[in-house]
């Protein structure tokens, strides 16, 4: 009798502690799968060193694309399939510009793609990625016509590797796409293999509650650029509106999502009196805020100033490099608007 009541508890116990799991998972909005990293012919894929995912093309070196953020050019293609983008305003109102950095996947098109900025090149060369752009503001073209970074200029490309589409009003109809711009980076004898340091990731979810939940996030640009983020616990992705709209990705004509948020404070300042452009600082330190399963904490940031190609780290409250979840990131710089 003795061994059978243990039996039963056992038992017991057990289907507490499988209930207690389900309704903690489910309440918390945790989806639990398994990811396949298999490329189909029995070889396992190597995690991508940007995003965390299992891919085949994760030693493929990054290529980072400005894109714009006219309401003229949404909605973007291949805004939705990079691995990591940097969303920054570049004028005094507060019109910001993207830059998409694309590693596993394979967007069958990008654009519309813009000109360069001085503040996003230290960013680029952080992820040792090619940087395409057409055209850019004086600095920043003085600075990659000086060789600091493997860069492709559509200025000296229009028609070849990034070509206009006839029935959009420039300057939102330049486009490219990732077979053409790696044939030029071979042309160039830039090296195509993946030798960014990466960034940690990690599947273990931690626990949400009242002091952490995080289920909106907003980023208060200028309208129409203000942007805010909200969590979908069942894919666990914070998915993007923007100026009260949803943001589409033009190639899928899916939401815009991302599984990790990272708000990064800094400053800004006019280049000069009556400048149409503002200068980020983008090298340094500063707070920032990081948001990925549903959960907000604060931590920093932090680039070494001296040194272009040095990576851009997070960091929690305890100064320990943060640990990402797999999947697409998005960081929001977030300057203190200096007049």
């Amino acid at each position: 009798m003795r061994r059978k009541d243990i039996i039963i508890g056992v038992a017991i116990f057990g289907a507490f502690v499988i209930t207690v799991f389900f309704l903690v998972t489910w309440s918390h909005g945790i989806s639990i799968g398994v990811t396949n990293s298999s490329n189909g012919n029995g070889d396992q894929k190597k995690a991508s060193s940007i995003a965390g995912l299992n891919c085949d093309n994760a030693g493929r070196r990054p290529i980072a694309v400005m894109l714009e953020s006219d309401p003229e050019g949404r909605p973007l293609a291949g805004i939705g399939q990079a691995d990591i983008v940097v969303e920054m305003p570049v004028t005094p109102d507060g019109i910001t510009r993207f830059m998409a950095v694309y590693q596993c996947q394979d967007p069958k098109e990008i654009g519309a793609i813009r000109s360069a900025r001085q503040d996003f090149i230290p960013l680029a060369d952080g992820f040792e990625a090619i940087y395409a752009h057409w055209g850019g503001e004086h600095g920043a073209l003085a600075e990659l016509d000086s060789h600091v970074m493997d860069n492709i200029n559509g200025l000296q490309f229009d028609g070849t590797v990034f070509y206009r589409k006839p029935n959009i009003a420039p300057p939102h109809n330049g486009f490219s796409n990732l077979d053409l711009l790696t044939e030029q980076a071979k042309k160039f004898n830039y090296g195509l293999t993946d030798v960014f340091a990466g960034y940690p990731h990690t599947t273990d979810h931690p626990i949400r509650n009242l002091s952490n939940i995080a289920d909106t996030i907003s980023v208060d640009y200028p309208s129409p650029n203000n942007v805010t983020w909200t969590y979908d616990p069942l894919n666990n992705v914070y998915l993007r509106n923007r100026g009260g709209t949803a943001e589409i990705d033009k190639n899928t004509n899916r939401q815009v999502s991302a599984s990790v948020i990272a708000v990064m404070n800094t400053t800004d300042h006019i280049l000069t009196k009556g400048d149409q452009y503002i200068v980020v600082s983008t090298t340094g330190q500063g707070s920032a805020e990081i948001y990925q399963d549903g959960i907000g904490v604060q931590g920093t940031w932090k680039k070494d100033p001296l040194k272009l190609d040095a990576k851009l780290y997070f960091y929690d409250s305890a100064g320990k490099e943060i640990q990402f979840t797999p999947g697409q990131i998005w960081v929001e710089v977030n300057p203190t608007w200096k007049q």
